[in-house]
């Protein structure tokens, strides 16, 4: 026979998870938060803040966001950042105000050096589908192409031919 854990009567202590997707540095509206979390019990102000709080390293970068919940608190935030987000990181570009300068008006600009590219490849390892870190060189180059940053002053297309004719190890 089995016995329910210690804790409150008709509380649930089994692990719950949520992943969603937000800006960093910032709380998703309560309107948003109070949709996904109401299944859950949680507080919707505690867990923006929560999530704000652990996020500011990735300020105004989208980023996805793992809450663990257990009996109605949250108890882990993990952060899951894209390739574009370290790309973006990466560029230390000045901290703009998102409600004044809107995406269509902002373009990122920069250059990264080829060793910014294998260390982002190094994170990214573990998510890209390509057996060795060449590959995933070449992926992270494909998001600069897209992200419309150079690599060392020349095109990312330029360089994943050259990664291709083995000119970098």
């Amino acid at each position: 026979m089995s016995k329910k854990p210690a804790g409150k009567p008709g509380m649930d202590t089994e692990m719950k998870y949520v992943t969603m997707k937000i800006v960093g540095g910032e709380a998703p509206s309560n309107a948003v938060l109070s949709a996904k979390l109401s299944p859950y019990g949680c507080n919707p102000k505690k867990a923006g803040d929560e999530i704000s709080k652990n996020t500011k390293e990735y300020t105004n970068i989208h980023i996805y966001v793992k809450l663990s919940i257990q009996s109605r608190e949250i108890k882990k935030v993990e952060i899951f950042p894209t390739c574009s987000a370290y790309i973006i990181k990466d560029l230390k570009e000045p901290i703009r105000q998102r409600r004044k300068v809107k995406g269509a008006e902002y373009k990122h600009t920069g250059n990264l050096t080829f060793e910014q590219i294998k260390n982002i490849a190094k994170k990214m390892q573990d998510k890209s589908l390509s057996r060795e870190l060449k590959g995933t060189v070449k992926e992270v180059l494909g998001t600069c192409v897209a992200v419309g940053i150079t690599v060392d002053k020349k095109s990312p297309k330029t360089v994943t031919q050259e990664v291709n004719e083995g000119k970098y190890n």
